[in-house]
């Protein structure tokens, strides 16, 4: 394969968002400034080469990196065989509002679910942080300039989001294809150990799938933004727009649909609920929004497969109706004809006791998200040849 943008495939990625529509991490967070964050990422297909993608699209003013490295990580914020990055040869950079900005490639082969440690240094202000809320590989921001550090300094502190950095390319030793899964916090990986890779997209990386890349947003929806932009509006971007982009799962709708007949009373729900605009959405919406993300995707000849929607009964925003919908459309999901495959996530998940519930050793505790065990259930379901 070339080295050119031909050969990149991507290999990990975290769908960026506005550190105002995501879970409230940052709210308590120092600016960035004079500052190096260090954060930790796990490849799914491994490689020859990498280049890192940083991201401003949701600031508000340029930033400038002074310094950056790419490594391998080492368990507790080390560093070893650290690459300098640089951006059209020179070794500092600033990112205009709004936009992304891709580094240099750098040789460093990388096996297939490496860990990577990423340094960047902001010498001035950061006044809006474009990020990924909630993270769930430990990462810290360091005073001063520390890129080149080997080991993590003793006054290092826990970043609590994913900040400034969106994906890591690699160029295979051989063809290879992107799978992009999007979603919303189950396909994020929400309610799983910290630090253990058990998203359901990287344990089916674990599984030999390939290059798997999870573009969940804990909260987003298909239809309306709210905690992240719609998945609607962000479809170009943050799949049709992936190097090697071969697969496309589509793991959403159930927001929409928990949001929309979510009891609106002043109970537990009242304040979350504020996070989420837009009217209340019906069951033909959300298949019609299915159908529009099908359409888009074929145009890039790409395979469309879908999940079938997990249940959820005893979440605060369980509701019979909510119930109701949610069959309707796993119903068309299953037997509508729209999809190259699909996944039937929710007769993994449910009881088959009490079918609207989660068996109980595959949730966390909420009845909404996945237990390690649970969400390993879901990737050891997948059947793998669809990916060949």
């Amino acid at each position: 394969m070339s080295d050119t943008n031909t050969g990149w495939v991507r290999s990990w990625g975290a769908a960026p968002q506005s550190a105002y529509d995501g879970l409230g991490s940052l709210d308590d967070h120092p600016p960035l400034a004079d500052v190096t964050l260090r954060q930790v990422v796990r490849l799914s297909g491994g490689g020859r080469r990498v280049r890192v993608r940083f991201t401003n699209e949701f600031g508000t003013a340029p930033v400038t990196i002074g310094a950056a490295q790419v490594g391998f990580a080492v368990p507790g914020g080390g560093v070893r065989e650290g690459r300098a990055l640089t951006f059209s040869g020179a070794a500092a950079v600033t990112i205009p509002r709004g936009a992304p900005m891709l580094s240099d490639p750098v040789d460093l082969p990388p096996a297939a679910l490496a860990e990577l440690s990423i340094s960047l240094y902001l010498p001035e202000r950061v006044e809006t942080c474009t990020c990924h809320d909630p993270v769930l590989d430990t990462g810290w921001t360091i005073p001063g300039d520390a890129v080149a550090a080997p080991a993590l300094p003793a006054n290092a502190t826990v970043l609590p989001v994913r900040a400034l950095i969106s994906a890591v390319d690699v160029v295979p030793d051989a063809p290879a294809s992107a799978i992009v899964v999007v979603g919303d916090s189950r396909t994020d990986g929400a309610g799983s150990t910290p630090d253990t890779h058990h998203s359901w997209p990287e344990l089916l990386a674990e599984r030999g799938a390939g290059f798997v890349v999870n573009q969940g947003i804990s909260g987003n929806r298909l239809l309306n933004d709210g905690a992240g932009t719609a998945v609607l509006a962000r479809f170009d971007r943050d799949v049709l727009a992936t190097p090697g982009l071969g697969f496309v799962v589509l793991s959403v709708g159930g927001n929409d649909l928990a949001i929309s007949f979510a009891p609106r009373d002043d109970g537990p729900l009242a304040d979350f609920l504020k996070m989420f605009p837009g009217a209340p959405v019906t069951t033909d919406d959300v298949i019609a929004g299915h159908r529009q993300l099908v359409a888009r995707a074929r145009e890039r000849g790409v395979r469309v497969y879908a999940t079938t929607m997990a249940p959820l009964e005893g979440a605060d925003a369980f509701t019979p109706e909510c119930e109701t919908a949610r069959q309707v459309v796993n119903e068309w999901i299953r037997t509508g004809g729209a999809f190259d495959a699909v996944l039937d996530f929710d007769a993994v998940w449910r009881d088959p006791d009490h079918p609207s519930r989660i068996r109980e050793d595959f949730h966390s505790g909420d009845h909404l998200h996945g237990s390690d065990a649970g969400y390993r259930a879901l990737a050891d379901s997948v059947d793998l040849s669809l990916f060949g």
